[in-house]
């Protein structure tokens, strides 16, 4: 089971040593969230620097708002980023849920899923090599990875599955338990064998962790709870955080038993120490 690393937003500063470590040890992807109105790093920029202390670990922006950026440089950004990783950039998207990152983007909250749909195809054309329009050349650089870095939609809803299907690599779910989890795969999988992709779609599982001392436990509580105050299910989130070696590996566990292929472990605290205590969870 491939097991990776959501990276604390608190404390930007401390990321590269995240990196370092985490790269030391069994995982295999560091992620970011995304926000615009939030304190939290830019993810492309700060994934980035990650990747340059890095040479083995793969990054990924989980989930991106792709509504809310310029679909032409967007493409652009994440070529480049899946360049300069050496093919190690995973660019998981999603419509975004929260209407003030629209409302500072100057972008319309309405009818995003349809944007998203019309960027995906801007964005593979561009990835593709071909020009960006009739009236518009190509867009380079050409990413490493033929076709464009690895794409996975995060998301609730079934049209998530279909996007899948039509411009993705896999899905990406979050906030979910492990039999929630599997129906929502079992989904992407039948859309995807609607649509006769070959092979089988990258299936990812998030979940929220906090390792160590009650401190640390206690300030990614609030950092959760701060992060998905907007919803009606945030207490949800906050208990259902794996805050003990035994939870986290029943969760690897049961995630696996699924069908996921890898588990992401978003941690909440800026403890850089919570990188070995989880590491020892791991077969």
């Amino acid at each position: 089971m491939n097991v990776g690393l959501g990276l604390p937003i608190g404390d930007p500063g401390k990321l590269r040593s995240w990196a370092r470590r985490a790269e030391d040890g069994p995982f295999t992807t560091l992620a970011l969230l995304d926000r615009l109105v939030y304190d939290n790093p830019e993810p492309l920029v700060t994934l980035a620097a990650i990747a340059g202390a890095t040479s083995r670990i793969r990054v990924m922006t989980e989930v991106l708002i792709v509504p809310v950026r310029q679909t032409a440089v967007l493409a652009k950004e994440a070529a480049t980023l899946d360049r300069v990783s050496g093919g190690r950039f995973t660019l998981g998207i999603g419509t975004g849920v929260r209407e003030d990152d629209f409302q500072a983007a100057q972008a319309e909250y309405r009818g995003r899923g349809r944007r998203l749909d019309e960027q995906m195809t801007a964005m593979r054309r561009v990835w593709s090599g071909e020009p960006y329009s009739e009236d518009i050349g190509p867009i380079g650089p050409a990413p490493a990875r033929p076709g464009g870095p690895e794409v996975l939609f995060g998301g609730f809803v079934p049209a998530t599955a279909d996007r899948v299907a039509r411009w993705g690599d896999g899905f990406l779910g979050a906030t979910f338990s492990p039999e929630e989890m599997g129906r929502f795969f079992r989904g992407v999988e039948r859309a995807w064998q609607a649509a006769g992709r070959p092979g089988s779609p990258r299936l990812v599982a998030q979940a929220n962790a906090a390792l160590g001392p009650e401190p640390v436990v206690d300030e990614a509580r609030r950092a959760v709870r701060a992060y998905y105050g907007f919803a009606d299910y945030t207490d949800n989130v906050v208990n259902g955080m794996l805050t003990t070696p035994e939870a986290v590996r029943q969760a690897v566990t049961a995630f696996g038993d699924v069908g996921a292929d890898e588990v992401m472990l978003y941690c909440w605290s800026t403890d850089v120490d919570q990188v070995d205590r989880i590491a020892c969870t791991l077969p």
